[in-house]
């Protein structure tokens, strides 16, 4: 008997059956590992084992609390760990709650049977557009087979209400849906509407903030089929699903769906291969594709439906406009025009939402005299200045790294020259705030970023505030840019968005484009008129032209020309080696190393390593090793040989991982 077992080995662990056991693939068992007990799941079952009978060791029981993982969620893990280049027992093991890892029993209360009654009944919110039944009934005609689908919907377009229909196809068949979110602040309203819609429905919800108890609940009522919805963030799609026939992947451009530590797999790639071995539709929904999704739409792989209309009756989509910032003179971060534009919201009860994707008081804390900047000691990185609390004068506050989460206290004086005058240079969400408030001192100004959104219920209330109408000026980052519905909301502004056209990465317009299209499409959801202004010194380049003209083709064409000509994902596929030391030339010898150890196909190209663009995180030096194909079968066969003599060969010092499919390079 194989188990499968959670540690830094590429390899199974043989055990004996003890007489009169019976054990199948898919059981989790308890099994000796050195002096210490563990929780595996038996991958494969055989008379016979390499391991001399009198070595091996028996299991110690086999776990009867929860249900035996089917062969598809195997096929799953198996997939996982070849393609993502990890040892199975890890890929399996991490795929299971924590409390389904350990050897201790389950809680009671995570084993009591669940008293919601499954139910069909589907109370509909909302009747559907022509366009939304259009797609509704092509989907439909879908289930029961694999299908890849790009919902392609414009903001404000309905695309939940195309889920909730779909959803309650499949429950009037006694089957599960699984829905896919990227981050755990969108759950609570689709959970919402997703318990208004089925009341009697059971709904199981999957995150990483959840109690154990919860998540093991959750997790065990989908694996028995009990649950006929599952929401949740990207480990959601590791649950097994016994009546799997239907996947919604939402947002699905955005990166929070790739995992960036462990396994480091994408759930949006993850859900259409499960899709494939459940033979059921996934749909993918978005208002701005991922280019890789775009790619496979124009090369046929995924079929694209389009809702082209806002749902609403009377929403149009907003008028976009840039304002040039090379003639006109800011006021605190704020051209004249949209400082009148949010006066004009205010005068008539409705409400603002100025957008800057940076936290905190200011980027920087400078010294003019002599240049010095406060640094994180643990980062390659600059410290962002905190405010004590935004609106007031106090501007002591603290010193934080956004990258380690290092906290300083804000100098008194430069430490290089002695000069007390410091600077803040830039501006985060809490300067915003501050200027806002100056300016409009009547207005009720929200400002909701990683940092004021810290308790998920505390999220929730204002959220659900901002819904009613209770507030006039909403500041914030991200957070706010997907999923959203303010129905008050009319005009919209970005600042400092011309930033990431700077950038070095080459998914960096991509992401401009796809964030400023989301929060854009917060406006004028409703019948009021919605109107934008971005603040730019580019209002000519080619995205923002795009972007006034909600010509989204027009854009991503363009890009993938540029990717094509400078040899880019999706036109090759990627992988990267990572290693982290405690000094840079011990990370960069261990990836000459590694590079020596297989000799890579002509048809793979590897380049020279090199540090991270921030170099120092957290006190680890970084550096990383590029590899390209444009096939990849032969990207994967180079990786396989490539893994497995870094695990013949570990290095104590050096903390490595292989990154399949990256999405980030700093």
């Amino acid at each position: 008997m194989r188990v499968a077992l959670d540690v830094p080995l590429p390899r199974l662990f043989d055990y004996a059956l003890p007489q009169g056991t019976s054990v199948s693939c898919g059981d989790r068992v308890t099994v000796p590992l050195g002096h210490r007990r563990q929780t595996g799941v038996v991958v494969e079952v055989d008379i016979a084992s390499d391991i001399e009978l009198d070595r091996l060791k028996a299991i110690l029981d086999v776990r009867s609390d929860a249900p035996r993982l089917p062969p598809d969620w195997l096929e799953l893990m198996r997939f996982l760990s070849s393609y993502y280049q990890r040892p199975l027992g890890e890929t399996v093991v991490a795929a299971l709650p924590p409390r389904l890892r350990s050897v201790k029993p389950l809680p009671r209360k995570a084993l009591e049977a669940a008293s919601e009654p499954g139910s069909a009944q589907f109370e509909a919110p909302h009747a559907l557009t022509a366009e939304q039944e259009r797609v509704v009934d092509a989907i439909a005609a879908k289930i029961g087979r694999f299908a890849a689908l790009l919902l392609h919907g414009v903001t404000g377009s309905g695309k939940t209400e195309v889920y909730l229909h779909l959803i309650a196809r499949v429950l009037a068949r006694g089957e599960q849906a699984l829905v896919l979110v990227p981050e755990i602040s969108l759950t609570p309203q689709l959970e919402a509407r997703f318990r208004e819609a089925f009341p009697q429905a059971r709904l199981a919800l999957m995150h990483s903030a959840l109690e154990d108890v919860a998540r093991t609940r959750a997790w065990l009522a989908a694996a028995r089929g009990e649950a006929g919805i599952i929401l949740g963030t990207r480990l959601a799609v590791l649950a097994p699903l016994p009546k799997l026939a239907l996947i919604v992947v939402d947002e699905e451009h955005d990166s929070s769906f790739k995992q960036q530590e462990g396994v480091r797999y994408s759930a949006r790639d993850v859900a259409v291969y499960r899709a494939k071995l459940a033979g059921c539709p996934v749909v993918l929904g978005t208002a701005t594709p991922s280019l890789e999704s775009w790619y496979n739409h124009r090369q046929g792989r995924y079929e694209r439906l389009e809702l082209a209309r806002r749902a609403a009756p009377g929403a149009e989509l907003p008028i976009i406009r840039t304002v040039d910032l090379r003639d006109q003179a800011l006021d605190e971060g704020f051209a004249p025009p949209v400082l009148a534009a949010i006066g004009e919201r205010l005068a008539r009860g409705e409400q603002s939402l100025v957008f800057i994707n940076r936290r905190g008081y200011a980027p920087v804390l400078t010294c003019e005299a002599c240049g010095w900047c406060a640094s994180c000691e643990r980062c390659s990185a600059r410290l962002v200045l905190h405010a004590v609390e935004s609106g007031t004068k106090n501007r002591k506050g603290s010193l934080r790294c956004h990258h380690c989460g290092a906290e300083a206290p804000v100098a008194r004086a430069c430490p290089t020259c002695g000069n007390v005058d410091l600077k803040p240079m830039g501006r985060g969400t809490q300067r915003i705030e501050e200027a806002l408030t100056a300016r409009f001192p009547g207005a009720r100004i929200v400002r909701i970023d990683r940092d004021s959104a810290r308790r998920r219920a505390e999220l929730v209330r204002t959220l659900a505030g901002l819904r009613r109408g209770e507030g006039d000026i909403l500041v914030g980052t991200q957070l706010l840019a997907k999923g959203h519905d303010f129905p008050a909301l009319t005009f919209v502004a970005a600042l400092n968005a011309d930033a990431a056209l700077l950038s070095t990465d080459y998914r960096s317009a991509e992401r401009l484009y796809s964030v400023l299209a989301q929060v854009a499409g917060r406006a004028g959801r409703r019948s009021a008129p919605g109107e934008v202004m971005i603040q730019t010194r580019y209002p000519s380049h080619p995205l923002f032209q795009a972007l006034v003209q909600h010509d989204f083709a027009r854009f991503a064409e363009s890009q993938l020309q540029e990717r094509r000509a400078a040899g880019f994902p999706p036109y090759l596929f990627e992988a990267a080696l990572r290693a982290e030391a405690t000094e840079l030339a011990q990370a960069l010898a261990f990836l000459r190393d590694a590079r020596a150890l297989v000799e890579p196909p002509s048809s793979v190209r590897v380049f020279d390593p090199v540090p991270n663009l921030i170099t120092r995180r957290a006190g680890w030096e970084r550096a990383q090793l590029i590899m390209q194909s444009a096939s990849r079968p032969a990207l994967q066969a180079y990786l396989a040989g490539l893994s497995a003599g870094l695990f013949e060969t570990p290095a104590r010092a050096v903390r490595w991982h292989l990154d399949v499919d990256p999405i980030e390079f700093d």
